[in-house]
């Protein structure tokens, strides 16, 4: 029923306009809007809203994610802008923090300023 249609993705924050910076200066999202209330951004054809909290507790695993082509080049930019790249202990992760998976796929780890999990993959396929 909603397969045609889009997605907006929700992240929360505490801190709307340190938010509007990290994704939109240092990510390279389109800002669209700044409320009282949320920051909205566009990327790749998503909506992605980053909403206003009073208290958060961020989760372990994964929030947001994109897919890229090239994922070196992309780590290596985001790692110049400032971006840290998490290390996971027991897992294989290059110079770089990129893990390949079993399959072959691509995968690295970084934090917003609020500690949400995001990530890059890069397909193998």
């Amino acid at each position: 029923m909603l397969g045609t249609d889009s997605v907006v993705a929700f992240v929360p924050v505490t801190d709307l306009d340190r938010s509007a910076d990290f994704f939109g200066g240092i990510l390279g999202l389109e800002v669209t809007e700044i409320s009282p209330f949320a920051c909205v951004l566009r990327g790749g054809g998503t909506t992605i809203r980053i909403t206003k909290v009073d208290q958060l507790r961020p989760q372990p695993f994964t929030v947001l994610g994109w897919t890229v082509a090239d994922i070196s080049l992309v780590v290596t930019g985001l790692a110049d802008a400032g971006v840290q790249f998490m290390r996971y202990p027991g897992m294989d992760q290059d110079d770089l923090g990129i893990w390949t998976t079993p399959g072959g796929d691509e995968v690295a780890w970084f934090t917003d300023p609020d500690r949400n999990v995001l990530s890059l993959t890069q397909f193998s396929r």
